[in-house]
């Protein structure tokens, strides 16, 4: 069993990447914290496998708390809606054992758990699929290939941590009505009844924006 430790100030998020890896047998999520400041309290009193950590937090960004925890933590898997090649670098520079897009389906994502925890370094794009492979486990069945675009924006939102009507209008620029409509549609697809089950199905899928 490998565990791990979320630090992500998007709660839905967080719960989310929670309730996803509690589908996977080989991995135990030990708890949550929304900056870098609670994670370094957490980990005096925790000690997992792995570290699940975010770039963007108030109080401590995620950087700042590797850079303060000086190398006194686990293996430390950066996932982020940026990933560019500047923050890859600032990441590896900051002692991270791994760099992700939010977007990672599942499978990708418990894959680099299990090889994080194994001591691979999986920074570099070009090596990530050869590395992942050794440590994939089966694949889940996708299943919402009839999402539209419109539809999996809306649920890239949702998985962030917006999840009030309003908000989510005002982000994707469309009337309230047609937040609900999407929802409606969305729940139907993916067979779930609620917004934090479509986001859980979200982050499962690797349906979030790059």
């Amino acid at each position: 069993m490998t565990s791990v430790v979320i630090a992500d100030d998007h709660v839905l998020f967080a719960d989310g990447v929670s309730q996803a890896l509690a589908a996977v047998p080989d991995i135990d999520v030990l708890g949550t914290a929304a900056n870098g400041r609670l994670l370094i309290d957490l980990l005096s009193e925790l000690t997992p496998d792995v570290l699940l950590i975010d770039l963007e937090m108030p109080e401590l960004d995620g950087l700042s708390a590797l850079r303060e925890l000086e190398g006194q933590h686990p293996p430390a898997i950066v996932v982020t809606m940026h990933a560019t090649a500047e923050r890859r670098d600032a990441a590896r520079e900051a002692g991270a054992s791994g760099f992700l897009s939010k977007s990672t389906p599942l499978p990708d994502l418990a894959a680099a758990i299990r090889a994080a925890a194994a001591g691979e370094v999986i920074l570099e794009p070009a090596t990530l699929r050869e590395v992942l492979d050794g440590y994939q486990d089966a694949v889940l069945e996708p299943g919402a290939a009839s999402l539209t675009a419109r539809e999996r924006e809306l649920l890239a939102v949702l998985a962030q941590g917006v999840s009030a009507t309003d908000a989510l209008a005002d982000q994707l620029f469309i009337s309230q009505k047609t937040v609900k409509n999407h929802l409606a549609n969305i729940y139907e697809k993916l067979g779930v009844s609620d917004r934090t089950q479509a986001a859980v199905e979200a982050i499962r899928l690797g349906l979030l924006a790059k």
